[in-house]
């Protein structure tokens, strides 16, 4: 069961929205991109799923959104209400910061100063579409955490073979930035969602514990 709090934040009030283990490792917070909430279905999976494998997973939704703006504001307010909103959170286990899109890129930014020990890049913007000359790898590799990046096949911001083979990533077959797949595809939007959890729960106990278990049914 979600239960969910507004939180002050220097550019209005922010929401965490938590789903939490009852036996935690690890807390996993991660925020949405530019273009949408916390209810993706990437976020929505993996607070559904991770917290029964001792992952609590916190939701941030930033303030733009809880004022019912539709655009994003700049990267520096996203980045200041991020670090505002951790630092009222109550961690008492390791903490993995993650987002998705323009959230990733926000957690890579910020994941030294929260003290995190991983950062989860969904659908990392590797390049606005079209533009690969115009890369965000230094803001990636700025994380200067262990960074795990799920990206889609078919991502117009950046495809698999686009990043240096030494970044550690999940690739969801067929899927487009959203990780939306294919109607035809090799897998299934349920099988893709599955993809998700089970590389995001594999690398966060194996960055924080040493060891690797796979999903509970």
């Amino acid at each position: 069961m979600s239960t969910e709090r507004i939180v002050d934040t220097p550019h209005g009030p922010g929401r965490l929205v938590t789903d939490r283990s009852r036996r935690p490792v690890a807390t996993l917070l991660v925020s949405h991109g530019a273009g949408n909430g916390i209810d993706t279905r990437d976020l929505e999976a993996l607070a559904r799923n991770l917290p029964r494998n001792g992952v609590t997973v916190v939701r941030f939704e930033q303030p733009w959104k809880v004022a019912g703006r539709s655009v994003a504001t700049p990267p520096k307010s996203l980045d200041e209400a991020l670090v505002a909103a951790a630092n009222q959170m109550r961690v008492r286990t390791s903490l993995v910061v993650g987002g998705r899109s323009a959230g990733a890129r926000s957690a890579a930014r910020c994941a030294r100063s929260l003290g995190a020990v991983g950062c989860l890049a969904l659908a990392f913007p590797l390049h606005p579409p079209g533009h690969p000359e115009k890369s965000r790898l230094a803001e990636l590799r700025g994380a200067r955490v262990p960074t795990l990046v799920i990206q889609g096949e078919r991502d117009t911001m950046g495809r698999p073979e686009e990043f240096p083979s030494d970044v550690e990533m999940a690739v969801v077959p067929a899927a487009d930035h959203s990780l939306k797949v294919l109607a035809r595809g090799p897998v299934s939007q349920d099988d893709a969602m599955e993809i998700v959890v089970e590389a995001t729960l594999e690398w966060i106990v194996r960055e924080v514990t040493g060891s690797a278990r796979r999903p509970q049914g």
